[in-house]
């Protein structure tokens, strides 16, 4: 079965000053692979848009209580050239005075960070509990895009995120699907926009399988610190547009793909580094 066409907008204008939008579920052909397995191939589905950081709350502006334009010392008009103490007011108004002296009001302690409530354990690539719990954790700094703890995903958001392919569900379901969670964050320098998601399958076989069989319909690249993964970036055609990189790897009965959205051509140097992490993250159970 032919792959769809791709969703791209290559003439798209950036879009300056706004948040990202979140990433464009993908298109995905289904093919047999010549060993009987079935091929999952995705084609790239994301809209070129220019990476912003959040907008700003509304800014808070202090004002002096009661204050007047023209108000004077005890009330009185300040208008010079008035009443016979205007000269020696106006002298007086001139003479410099010391500012009074205040102390700097301590700064508040940060809030501290809510403490997650999902568990989970690891035990000879065996994955319990609560899939989010495997979620690559938020670096200091980094802002979450719904609930931190992640999401639980239904069957019609995985089927979405593989662009509502006709029986995807079944697909998955032969390599042994069973869950899925994911979590999008900013990064603290608001550069970057990483999504995290993890499939939990039957077996190690499973996982491993459909990893392997996942492709893009993008250019490949290496990812170094995995040895089980492999990669595609989309490079865009002005630096003013969204770049994107995408690792994709399997540890235990866990299948996890990492997406990276970056203004300008992609460093795969931060993809690996996150394929990295979040291997090691599942190996250990955090």
């Amino acid at each position: 079965m032919a792959a769809p066409t791709s969703a791209s907008a290559p003439g798209a204008a950036p879009v300056e000053g706004v948040a990202s939008p979140r990433r464009l579920p993908r298109a995905v052909g289904v093919v047999l692979a010549t060993a009987g397995l079935l091929a999952v191939t995705a084609a790239s589905a994301a809209v070129t848009v220019a990476v912003g950081k959040p907008d700003p709350g509304p800014a808070v502006v202090a004002a002096a209580a009661g204050a007047s334009p023209n108000a004077g010392q005890n009330g009185r008009s300040a208008s010079p050239g008035t009443g016979p103490g205007a000269s020696a007011s106006a002298t007086a108004q001139a003479t410099p005075t010391a500012a009074p002296t205040t102390e700097a009001p301590a700064t508040a302690a940060p809030a501290p960070k809510p403490s997650s409530t999902v568990k989970g354990s690891v035990s000879g690539g065996r994955h319990d509990g609560d899939l989010r719990f495997f979620l690559l954790p938020i670096p200091d700094g980094g802002e979450s895009y719904g609930p931190a703890d992640g999401m639980t995903m239904t069957d019609d958001e995985v089927a979405a995120n593989f662009g509502n392919q006709d029986g995807i569900m079944r697909i998955l379901g032969s390599y042994g699907y069973k869950e899925a969670a994911n979590r999008t964050y900013r990064t603290a320098d608001g550069k970057a926009e990483v999504t995290v998601t993890l499939m939990r399958f039957a077996s190690t076989g499973g996982a491993g399988d459909f990893a392997r069989n996942y492709t893009m319909k993008l250019d490949p690249i290496d990812i170094d610190g995995d040895p089980n993964a492999h990669g595609y970036v989309h490079k865009p055609k002005q630096q003013a547009y969204t770049g994107s990189m995408t690792g994709i790897s399997s540890q235990g009965d866990v299948q996890y793909t990492i997406d990276v959205d970056v203004k300008g051509n992609p460093d795969k140097a931060l993809l690996s580094e996150l394929m990295k992490r979040q291997r090691e993250w599942l190996s250990s159970g955090g």
